[in-house]
């Protein structure tokens, strides 16, 4: 791979150390002490919102809203275990809610009418056992191919049957798979039984026909700042995705910048800001002494909720740490979402280097499927237009952006199962905050897949060779990641399971979990 050697860069093991050191700890506090940073701040201080979360940081819908201000706490009260509750006694609509009866009472006291009554046939309980039971009239009866499936009680070969005869408007099958699926799916199962009652929510959600009132009303309370920030970090340590996406965009940022003297980092979607204290440290350490480092950093009202503030506790905390390193520091924060971002408002500089961070945010951002105002390569060429020493891209490795409801769907289950069982591998079954965290950090984002279209589905994601093609027509050519970034990746899972694979292809990385690549990294200029 071309690179060029960070010695250039001096002190590697500086470097090594604090830029992309793979037992760093966010939320260990005593990480900081080289640089003798704020240690009045929490382990929460340190938290970020990380990119397989739910909407807490999508600029799209809040993490769990409710008009409660009662939490969720330590145990998952807000969550029903289907094999556990009659729910077809309840409402015709919660085949397997995973976000608790309670919240179906709220969606039936929503008022969605129509949509509503359009299900009540189909989904009424009496007709489900009356299928169950095979005492169907002749008008009702199931393929053989329906009934095979149900036979071989295949979990993920019935998830998919179902979601087919759900866009195929197959009444028939669609209910009596789901009568079926309710009694599989399980929140406290196998990661299979897990993902599924998810998977069964959001195709229930999708029959509405208003797939973003369903999924705003099946919610649980919500959690309060600390809990949804715990239940991140939780999954932060757990499974390597963040670090992954940290030290490979961190370390191109380094590489690009290291004979800079005064930085511009914009990031798209700053969330905690937990990526930049590594990197600030990192600078303190240069031959010659620091550069001088801005960060504007971009962000919406629902990531100030789970924040617990706005972007000026962002600020305060990257501002202690560079004063208690010696770097002169800068920071701009913008409270607005990335797609009404222009070039104006990012506010660069002559004389200073430009490097822009998309961490897991652009999948949030429309194309062209979804209106006529394609923010997605606008903002790609507004970018371009900056002059740019670098960019760094974070995304997952999934295509369910334009591909048809069936394989989106079959795209979904085969990619968050993978997520699902890394999770499985580092928490125990019986952990009692693992329910929490599959709920608060991906169960939302899989409903939305699965049950919006248009401009109610905010969950988009491209491959990288779809992002390649459009940063190439946006004017950018690839900036191979260093190779002692790889290695340092390397390091860094050895501290977890075998299970997790590294490729390298094009000068970009790819983070997987048994040969199936889940995460992205790569860097452009």
């Amino acid at each position: 791979m071309a690179s060029q050697n960070y010695e250039e860069f001096g002190a590697l093991e500086e470097l090594d150390s604090y830029l992309l050191d793979p037992s760093y700890e966010f939320g260990n506090s005593n990480n900081l002490d080289v640089c003798n940073p704020l240690s009045q701040f929490s382990v929460q201080t340190y938290e970020q919102n990380w990119a397989f979360e739910p909407s807490s940081a999508s600029g799209s819908h809040p993490p769990c809203a409710s008009s409660s201000n009662e939490s969720c706490g330590t145990q998952p009260d807000c969550l029903s275990d289907t094999t556990n509750n009659d729910v077809f006694n309840n409402c015709p609509l919660a085949l397997s809610s995973p976000y608790g009866l309670d919240c179906l009472d709220e969606l039936k006291n929503d008022k969605l009418g129509e949509a509503e009554a359009a299900l009540q046939p189909s989904l009424a309980p009496d007709s489900l056992i009356d299928a169950h039971n095979n005492q169907l009239s002749s008008e009702f009866v199931l393929s053989d191919a329906a009934m095979e499936i149900v036979g071989r009680r295949d979990l993920k070969e019935m998830l998919v049957a179902c979601a087919k005869a759900v866009g195929d408007n197959d009444l028939v099958t669609r209910d009596f798979l789901m009568y079926e699926l309710q009694l599989m799916v399980s929140v406290s199962g196998e990661p299979l039984q897990r993902l599924g009652a998810y998977m069964l929510e959001g195709l229930v959600a999708r029959l509405a026909n208003s797939g973003s009132s369903i999924y705003k009303a099946l919610r649980c309370k919500e959690p309060s700042s600390p809990e949804l920030l715990s239940y991140m970090h939780l999954l932060y340590e757990a499974c390597p995705y963040f670090k992954f996406g940290y030290l490979s965009a961190n370390g191109a940022i380094a590489e690009a910048m290291k004979n800079e003297n005064r930085i511009h980092i914009v990031d798209f979607q700053i969330t905690q800001g937990t990526q930049w204290f590594t990197l600030i440290q990192a600078l303190a350490t240069r031959p010659g002494g620091p550069p001088q480092v801005r960060i504007t950093g971009i962000d919406d009202s629902f990531s100030a909720s789970a924040r617990g503030g706005g972007l000026q506790i962002v600020g305060e905390r990257l501002s202690g740490l560079a004063q208690s390193c010696g770097v002169p520091f800068e920071f701009c924060g913008l409270a607005i979402s990335a797609c009404d971002i222009e070039s104006e408002r990012l506010g660069v500089r002559p004389g200073e280097a430009l490097a822009v961070n998309f961490a897991m945010v652009l999948h949030h951002i429309p194309d062209e499927s979804v209106g006529v105002q394609n923010h997605r390569d606008r903002i790609l060429r507004m970018v371009k237009n900056l002059s740019p020493k670098v960019v760094t891209l974070v995304e997952h490795e999934s295509n369910t952006n334009t591909a048809p409801f069936l394989l989106r769907f079959t795209a979904t289950l085969d990619y968050y199962l993978a997520i699902f069982e890394s999770i499985d591998e580092a928490l125990s079954r019986d952990h009692k905050e693992r329910i929490n965290v599959e709920q608060h950090c991906l169960a939302r984002d899989i409903v939305n897949i699965v049950a919006c279209e248009g401009l109610e589905r905010v969950e988009r994601h491209e491959p990288l060779g779809k992002w390649r093609l459009r940063l190439s027509m946006a004017g950018f050519n690839p900036f191979p990641l260093s190779s002692f970034v790889n290695a340092t990746i390397k390091n860094l899972l050895e501290n977890y399971s075998r299970k997790y694979t590294l490729e390298e292809g094009d000068g970009c990385l790819y983070l997987g979990w048994m040969n199936r690549d889940l995460v992205a990294s790569s860097a452009w200029i």
